[in-house]
């Protein structure tokens, strides 16, 4: 019975510690098998554009941005190998990557005062001309060892309502990024896409207004 008695008042003893280790673990923030909360990124929109653009009277609605599953995330992509993409650990974009291109782009049509009406497709905008996008780059990539955004977008111009194409194109920048850390590479990303909205908004709004009819 004693040794019992004692076998019985030792396994109390470690119910006891394990749940005060518990208690703490709770107290810590942190849940037991999960790590901090990741760092969340965003880019801006483009601002700032040539000053003989067009100022055009016609409505344009931007379809979502479509992109293959390793960009269709909310993680930072970086491809150190050609057949090879791996993510930045604990960061990410505050929106899935084709999500949050699409926004800026809009936000960048909106930034140029010579458009009428633009927005989403899912608003049920009626539209004049349909931009079809596609996000085919959006890494980091280290073509001599050092870090650089790549950031590669297609666009289609469709004509409503005949939904004719009237035009297609592909806009790609390389920024070098200032150090490889993640702060510097976000900066470079956002200067890479940036660039590249700059030329697919400008681009849009000249070759659509040659094909406009009213």
């Amino acid at each position: 019975m004693q040794k019992n008695s004692s076998t019985r008042r030792h396994f109390l003893k470690a119910a006891s510690m394990a749940a005060g280790a518990t208690a703490l673990a709770g107290c810590s923030g942190i849940l037991p098998g999960r790590g901090p909360l990741p760092s969340l990124y965003r880019l801006s929109p483009k601002s700032t554009f040539r000053e003989d653009l067009p100022r055009v009277d016609w409505q344009l609605v931007l379809e979502a941005t479509s992109a293959n599953a390793s960009l269709n995330t909310t993680k930072i992509a970086l491809q150190r190998d050609p057949i090879k993409l791996e993510y930045y650990a604990n960061a990410g974009w505050i929106d899935k990557a084709p999500s949050m291109v699409q926004t800026l782009l809009v936000e960048s049509f909106e930034n140029t005062d010579k458009i009428i009406s633009v927005g989403r497709e899912a608003i049920g905008l009626r539209s004049d001309f349909i931009l079809k996008t596609e996000l085919r780059e959006f890494q980091t990539v280290y073509p001599d060892g050092k870090p650089e955004a790549l950031v590669t977008i297609t666009a289609k111009i469709v004509q409503m309502p005949r939904r004719v194409i009237i035009g297609s194109r592909s806009f790609e920048q390389r920024v070098p990024a200032e150090a490889d850390n993640l702060d510097a590479i976000v900066r470079a990303m956002d200067d890479a896409l940036g660039k590249t909205m700059r030329q697919l908004v400008e681009w849009t709004l000249t070759t659509a207004n040659s094909k406009y009819r009213g």
